[in-house]
């Protein structure tokens, strides 16, 4: 049984204050950057990838890649600029995909 960890991924301010959690961090400075970054974590033993809501929007194709995988599950969270809502966005939807309605 693999022992997984958790990666937070993102620019170098939004990221760095996990490292003090224990979490694995990944700074960013561009979006091919990301996308070589995300594709390689989620390919090791990462159960959760935290992202950040601004990077996540520029690499929608590539966060939906693993959408239905078991792991990673990939969590967006607020970046510095704060919140696009698109965290929660996702939460809905997988509640109304997981029940069948919207409860939330």
């Amino acid at each position: 049984m693999a022992n997984y960890r958790i990666a937070v991924m993102g620019d170098k301010d939004s990221v760095l204050g996990f490292k003090a959690l224990g979490l694995d961090v990944f700074p960013v400075d561009s979006l091919d950057d990301a996308r070589h970054t995300l594709h390689r974590i989620a390919k090791e033993d990462y159960a959760v990838i935290y992202l950040t809501e601004q990077l996540a929007a520029q690499m929608e194709s590539d966060v939906n890649r693993y959408k239905d995988a078991l792991t990673p599950a990939i969590i967006l969270i607020p970046g510095k600029e704060g919140s696009l809502g698109l965290g929660m966005d996702n939460i809905k939807r997988s509640v109304e995909r997981a029940v069948g309605a919207d409860i939330l």
